[in-house]
């Protein structure tokens, strides 16, 4: 049974034993077995809780091509803010260290626990878990942490150490000014909470006050140059999208899987970190209904008249920051002409 398992437990036999008069705040309701179960996948540095399942280098340099490198880089070097997740060996004792699996994280099973839980970010727990241990069996090997042809799987999980296991420890040092002569404070500590320190100090996270991701990803469309320059730059030239092309507009979903994380399109797409791209074609840039987002230079791209067609989504989807520098949107582009084809089909197919 799980750690929170045996919370659950222990508050349910708790319940059962206490008096009749006990406190009731009539808030929410009890989880059901299946709510219990959804939230009970963590993983344990012993394996506990980790599911049948197996994963390749290979596979995984797939699947983190598809769903990952969009935000984290071809190599694990990050894209904008996003965090890195390769390299960093021997900077822990620097003033930024650089913390991945291989310089920082003490156990696989944080890796694998996270990927499964939260990754891809906008489309968590969509990965499953033969993708989680390929994905997580590449991140091995961008951190130079086994071979191309190593495979991760259930069995052999226990078997990989992490470079920096032995570096976390019980800090059991009472003399610290933590815990010398003072008593840990649990409620009401402080009359009054202020932040004196965000994220993007330690380029964890993007540095807007209007919060969410917003500095990393974004807006999905748009161009549009910054002020002082022309509003539009000479589209890129793709080939011409028939009007129906279901084998162009198949391998269009596939590739706008890149996009997904941000971007949603279709029936019942919302707006996420990036707007839905329903409407897109014909639509002024910068304004989505609903859509808060934008970059100031992406709203005054609409406002010069830009619009979105065949042509504008071209040039913007190949260079993002070419066409408009200060867009939200860190996506490095589209770099072949086939890709931009097949996803501007794809979303003539699906966003009308």
């Amino acid at each position: 049974m799980s750690r929170f398992l045996n919370l659950a437990a222990l508050a349910l036999a708790v319940g059962l034993a206490a008096p009749a008069s006990a406190e009731n705040y009539d808030l929410g309701r009890a989880a059901t077995p299946d709510e219990v179960a959804a939230w009970d996948i963590d993983v344990r540095p012993d394996g506990l809780g980790l599911p049948e399942g197996k994963g390749s280098v290979a596979d995984g340099e797939a699947i983190y091509s598809e769903r990952c490198a969009v935000c984290h880089g071809d190599f694990g070097e990050a894209v904008g803010r996003w965090p890195v997740l390769a390299g960093g060996q021997g900077t822990l004792m620097s003033a930024r260290p650089v913390k991945t699996i291989g310089s920082y994280w003490p156990y696989l099973s944080t890796v694998w626990d996270y990927v499964h839980r939260a990754m891809p970010f906008g489309d968590a727990q969509s990965l499953s878990n033969d993708e989680t241990y390929a994905i997580t069996a590449y991140l091995l090997y961008l951190n130079d942490l086994v071979d191309d042809d190593f495979e991760l799987s259930k069995a052999n999980f226990t078997e990989v150490r992490l470079p920096n296991e032995e570096g976390f420890y019980p800090d059991d040092r009472t003399e610290t000014a933590v815990w010398k002569n003072r008593t840990p404070c649990m409620e009401n500590c402080k009359e009054e909470v202020k932040i004196t320190k965000r994220a993007a100090v330690i380029d964890v996270t993007p540095d807007e006050a209007n919060g969410a991701a917003a500095d990393a990803m974004g807006e999905g469309s748009g161009a549009a140059a910054p002020a002082g320059e022309p509003a539009s730059e000479p589209a890129t030239e793709v080939a011409a999208v028939p009007a129906v092309d279901p084998a162009l507009v198949e391998a269009g979903e596939k590739i706008f899987k890149k996009c997904q994380a941000c971007h949603a399109v279709g029936e019942g797409a919302k707006h996420k970190i990036g707007p839905h791209l329903n409407g897109v074609f014909d639509r002024t840039a910068g304004t989505a209904d609903g859509f808060t987002k934008y970059s100031k230079d992406m709203v005054k791209a609409g406002e010069d008249g830009l619009v979105w067609n065949e042509e504008t989504l071209a040039s913007f989807l190949a260079k993002p920051k070419d066409m408009i520098k200060r867009t939200k949107m860190s996506f490095a582009g589209l770099k072949k002409d086939d890709e931009l084809a097949a996803v501007i089909a794809y979303l003539k197919a699906t966003s009308e």
